[in-house]
């Protein structure tokens, strides 16, 4: 028959005034560790007792219960209870609730307080932070909260924040799979998305340092210490509508500011005023940049100037610092070293004598009229100011006999046949330019300030346009063996003569394969591209690629009339006819050089006959129309379809300008100055530059909608149809 197991009897428990209550010599807790005696007292005032103490019966010499009892377990509560006692805030026979246990127990009392601490489990610290988080979420505030468990605020703000990590990562740390130190770092971004990402990618890497992963999670913000956000000022980015991230856990140098881009914008923007400001000194140019890159005033002249005379009052008051300065030097001379105050003294009179005498400079009005300033910022966020530059192309010059032509503003259009006359655009006169990186800062080319004058080209358009001659050129030469070679004697020729530099040269003889910057989205699908990528395919297919030696044997073998064929297409990923951007400041290409680029390439279209028109090339809304002015549209429909036909146009808006012109133009053959070859010219004596269009004389033929000659009178209409 199986034995019963014994039930357990627990201790009773009863209540047992304060003033029967000794401290036990059994009590295993020597040493004092955690929430002190004071901060636990004022929690008892606050809640109560909530854990009973440990007590036994306390005998006499025969054995008798004296009606005292011991405490091995629970002596910090009891001195708790003391201080409070002592501090008449708790009655000196006020019931304590105890458990009992009896005086012949055969578990001895320093085992009771040996367990009680022992097998105390300690609170998770995710536990904690989820507590904190609770109490918050109903309604106790911060202050509160650190008040009641006896903790600083900023202590109860980290363990909320820690609170607020994404709830995969929480887990992740409450299994043991992060330490404190690496959730303390994911706080720093809010985004939970980010946060989860982050972990992911370095959870299995050998890097998981907490400074890893905050790097990683702020790596496309800006700190407040840099220049930039010095310059702004942190307040400003935030009544932006910036967000900066803050770390709670360790200094941030004032944190992390989330949006570059709006802090880039207000950079830009309180420089552009800076520069507004300065304009009223009658500066010709005025260039700003948040960077200048090394050598930016490299082939500038510098002006000098004139430092600017003193008051009389800042003259009375450096002669009256100068005259403490050497007072002071005279009267302590004779001794090793200077008094600290004295020494202290000294450095300020020196500094405030310095900012007296470093004058502004005054320049010459008629060289202000002609130079420029560069306004940037200091590497510590302050404001830098560099006036007085004169530019090469702005120094006074001799007129010279020869003058380029008024006329000549129009590649294609007159002039010497084998010079292009066409640049890059510039901006006009007329009081002080402000640019940034070369443009001017504050254009607006809305429709509504079209005042139908003939502008430049945008020059975002010119790229994109000469990047389809380009690709043209380079269908052609890839066909034209002989002017392959030609053009490649040319530059090696050219590079073997000319002790300066060749560079400009629409060639790149490595050959190294140009990269259009700036493309139409149609580009790629042109019947230039397609003959282009199906010649390029023939090749790679006959090729031995990827065998050094073998590719030798092959090219050693090929026919010659091969081997010019696989030179001519090699050569032609060379052609580069790309309209780019001027270096204003000596890195890349320069004005001269684009030119002559221009120039060259201008030859080579002549040898290939190219021809725009056949390589695929039309006037469309999104290629070209609707990225001009409306006087430009205006101008194409004229030279294509004749005056009548644009005056039918010229009360459109713009839109819808745009799409009737493309209509009137598919088929014309007409092409902006850009891609115009200036030594084409029609027949029978008449000279009308290439991609004019072939029926500017004919407009009676052109099919308008009704809606272009509802509003018009017959007369009007019928006098228009027969010009």
């Amino acid at each position: 028959m199986a034995k019963l197991a014994q039930k357990v009897t627990l201790s009773p428990s009863r209540d047992i005034p304060f003033d029967k209550l000794v401290l036990s010599q059994s009590n295993v807790r020597r040493i004092k560790a955690g929430v002190s005696v004071e901060e636990l007292a004022e929690d008892i005032a606050r809640r109560g007792l909530l854990q009973g103490l440990n007590v036994r019966p306390m005998l006499d010499a025969e054995g008798v219960e004296t009606g005292m009892f011991e405490i091995p377990a629970g002596g910090r509560r009891f001195q708790a209870l003391s201080l409070l006692v002592k501090q008449k805030r708790l009655a000196k026979s006020a019931p304590i609730p105890c458990i009992v246990r009896d005086a012949a127990s055969e578990i001895l009392a320093e085992d009771d307080s040996l367990a009680e601490n022992m097998q105390r489990v300690a609170l998770h610290p995710l536990d904690q932070f989820r507590a904190f988080q609770a109490l918050r979420e109903k309604g106790q505030g911060e202050e509160a909260i650190a008040a009641a468990f006896f903790v600083t605020p900023q202590i109860v703000k980290q363990r909320l924040k820690l609170a607020s990590v994404a709830p995969a990562l929480l887990d992740v740390y409450a299994d043991d799979g992060m330490t404190l130190e690496q959730l303390m770092a994911f706080t720093v971004n809010p985004d939970h998305g980010r946060q989860v990402q982050v972990w992911e990618a370095v959870k299995n890497s050998w890097n998981k340092e907490p400074y890893a992963i905050r790097r990683m999670l702020t790596e496309t913000s800006v700190r407040a210490s840099d220049r930039r956000a010095v310059f702004v000022g942190v307040d400003a980015y935030e009544a932006a509508g910036g967000v900066v991230l803050r770390d709670l856990f360790q200094g941030d140098d004032g944190g992390w500011l989330e949006d570059p881009a709006l802090l880039d914008r207000l950079v830009a923007a309180k420089l552009q005023a800076e520069a507004e400001a300065l304009a009223s000194e009658g500066w010709k140019w005025i260039e700003v940049a948040t960077d200048l890159p090394y050598g930016y005033s490299h082939g500038l002249r510098r002006l000098a100037g004139d430092p600017a005379p003193m008051t009389d009052e800042e003259s009375a008051a450096h002669a009256s610092l100068l005259a403490e300065y050497r007072a002071l030097e005279e009267e302590y001379s004779g001794q090793d070293e200077y008094p600290e105050e004295i020494d202290a003294r000294l450095g300020q009179l020196e500094m405030a004598m310095e900012a007296l005498e470093q004058r502004p400079l005054i320049y010459d009005e008629a060289e202000i009229a002609r130079a420029g300033v560069f306004v940037t910022l200091d590497r510590d966020g302050s404001l830098a100011v560099y006036r007085g530059y004169v530019r090469p192309e702005d120094e006074p010059r001799e007129e010279t006999a020869v003058q380029d032509g008024d006329g000549a503003d129009a590649m294609g259009q007159g002039g010497d046949v084998g010079v292009s006359t066409w640049k890059p655009s510039a901006t006009s006169a007329g009081g002080t330019v402000i640019t940034s990186g070369g443009q001017p800062i504050g254009a607006d080319a809305s429709d509504e300030e079209d005042d139908g004058a003939l502008k430049p080209l945008p020059e975002r358009l010119v790229m994109e346009l000469t990047a389809h001659r380009t690709l043209a050129l380079r269908e052609a030469i890839g066909r034209s063996p002989d002017v392959a070679l030609t053009l490649l004697l040319l530059k090696l020729v050219t590079d073997t003569f000319r002790t300066s530099s060749a560079s400009g040269s629409c060639l790149e003889a490595s050959v190294r394969h140009v990269y259009m910057s700036a493309q139409a989205p149609d580009l790629k699908d042109s019947v230039v591209a397609k003959l282009v990528d199906e010649r390029h395919a023939a090749w790679e297919a006959d090729l031995p690629l990827g065998d050094d030696a073998a590719l030798w044997d092959y090219l050693t073998v090929l026919d010659h009339g091969s081997r010019l064929a696989l030179l001519a297409h090699c050569l032609s990923f060379g052609i580069n006819a790309l309209h780019e951007k001027v270096n204003p400041y000596g890195a890349g290409i320069s004005a001269s050089g684009l030119t002559r680029r221009m120039t060259h390439a201008d030859l080579v279209a002549r040898a290939v006959d190219l021809d725009m028109v056949e390589a695929g090339w039309e006037p469309t809304v999104d290629g070209y129309l609707n990225r001009v002015p409306k006087a430009r549209i205006l101008e194409a429909v004229r030279e294509a379809k004749g005056e009548g036909t644009a005056q039918l146009l010229d009360h459109l808006k713009k839109g819808e300008m745009a799409t009737e012109a493309e209509r009137l133009l598919k088929g014309s053959g007409w092409l902006p100055e850009v891609l115009r070859r200036a030594d084409l010219v029609v027949s029978d004596g008449e000279e009308i530059a290439e991609g004019q269009g072939e029926d500017a004389e004919q407009p009676e033929d052109v099919d308008l909608p009704a809606f272009l000659t509802a509003d018009l009178p017959d007369s009007a209409a019928s006098m228009m149809a027969a010009e």
